[in-house]
């Protein structure tokens, strides 16, 4: 169930970081894939994110049915406007010292950037700036421990 729950909130994020609503994560906008790209990462900032994805993941599941599908028919700007303007979701980014865009577009980007420092190889799908992927790399013993005990899934194959 909680790979479920995970998964479901990993599509979402991944719909809004790529700027599509219709379920169809296999084309990033050219205006996302330039955020993710831009994203600056370091051990701070991964933290923040790591730490965040729990409790993000906990409430997202905890959404009727209703709620998901008109948060997933919103445009990516109305959904960081709505992720903004819920008091929960507010609260759990102020804790951990993050913005929606910081979230939107920085899970992808951290999730990105390990996967192809563990060499899985780059794609239309699967991208990191060069920086983020020295980044993740120099710290990826470090880091996969605990993206793994919040992630619950294994890294795609290659």
């Amino acid at each position: 169930m909680r790979t479920q729950r995970f998964l479901f909130f990993a599509v979402l994020t991944l719909c809004l970081a790529t700027g599509r609503t219709d379920g169809q994560t296999s084309q990033t906008t050219p205006e996302a894939r330039q955020a993710i790209l831009d994203y600056p990462l370091n051990l701070q900032r991964a933290n923040q994110l790591i730490a965040a994805l729990p409790e993000m993941t906990k409430y997202v599941a905890s959404l009727p049915p209703e709620a998901l599908k008109r948060a997933a028919a919103r445009t990516p700007a109305e959904q960081l406007t709505a992720m903004e303007n819920e008091p929960k979701v507010a609260a759990i980014l102020k804790q951990n010292g993050l913005t929606a865009k910081d979230y939107v577009t920085g899970v992808p980007a951290l999730r990105m950037a390990l996967w192809l420092a563990e060499g899985l190889p780059p794609g239309p799908t699967v991208f990191a700036s060069p920086a983020n992927l020295a980044f993740a790399k120099a710290n990826l013993v470090q880091l996969r421990p605990k993206w793994e005990a919040v992630d619950g899934t294994a890294r795609p194959t290659k």
